[in-house]
């Protein structure tokens, strides 16, 4: 059965300090989730001693740690024209897969791949996304850490917006450490079955986000997550689901997330 952990919406600069996080880790472990993930910046990595500290002494581990705040607060891009742009997105993501590593926590790699704007040569820009991680797998495998590439939609970004397409990329790359993830608010956008796509990507895959349709309070829109927790079973994924929502404080988020889903977990 998979654990069910919860996604903290921002930076963890943003979310205070360890004190503050601490009240927040304990207020998500005494609602029954047993993880959370949030994005890790350039800013936060001075934090890390301490965070893994509070993260072992309260047994609430950090599952995930999201990039997309690299890209839309720092500009980092693997898809960029520049070399020195592309070049600091690399040398981030390696910092974030050492971190990850310490943590035994995975890695999502979505968001900074970029848009058609920062690239509008499809065949380059995925070029350069590959080699560059190419360069972030093999530094997984050195650390023995796992990187997800998730399928995000088209009008979030601008490239491998689908399971298939993401497939597709890890597989020229090649190494065990670099798996497709899937997040039911993106399938919902891109995939034309909300079911196929986990029964394909089956052992596979290596991280799920659970986000409702209107990207809001799980039960507001019209996905059938009872059904997608059975197929989760059904491959036998045993890795942490994150529930996502967006526009809502996290406190009421995370409380209405578990109340929603108690009768499927």
């Amino acid at each position: 059965m998979s654990k069910m952990s919860c996604i903290l919406v921002g930076s963890l600069a943003s979310l205070g300090d360890l004190d503050a996080l601490e009240t927040g880790f304990r207020f998500l472990k005494n609602l029954g989730y047993e993880g959370v993930e949030f994005n890790l910046t350039a800013s936060d990595l001075a934090r890390m001693d301490g965070l893994l500290r509070l993260v072992e002494r309260i047994d609430f581990p950090v599952v995930s740690f999201l990039t997309g705040a690299n890209y839309f607060g720092e500009g980092l891009c693997l898809s960029s024209p520049r070399d020195d742009v592309r070049r600091q997105a690399v040398d981030q993501l390696l910092k974030c897969t050492a971190t990850a590593a310490r943590f035994d926590a995975v890695l999502v790699v979505g968001q900074m791949q970029g848009f058609r704007s920062d690239e509008s040569d499809v065949a380059v820009a995925e070029s350069r996304i590959q080699d560059g991680l190419r360069q972030v797998a093999e530094a997984a495998e050195r650390h023995g850490s796992t990187i997800v590439v998730e399928p995000v939609n088209h009008l979030q970004c601008g490239f491998h917006n689908s399971l298939a397409e993401v497939m597709r990329l890890t597989e020229r790359i090649g190494s065990g450490q670099l798996k497709p993830m899937l997040d039911s608010f993106h399938m919902n956008i891109e995939e034309q079955s909300m079911r196929e796509p986990i029964q394909r990507v089956g052992k596979d895959l290596g991280h799920f986000h659970l986000c409702e349709s209107t990207g809001g309070l799980l039960g507001s829109g019209h996905l059938d997550f009872g059904t997608i927790l059975d197929d989760l079973e059904a491959i036998d994924y045993s890795g942490y689901v994150s529930v996502k929502v967006y526009r809502e404080p996290w406190e009421l988020a995370a409380r209405s997330s578990m109340e929603y889903l108690r009768p499927f977990v």
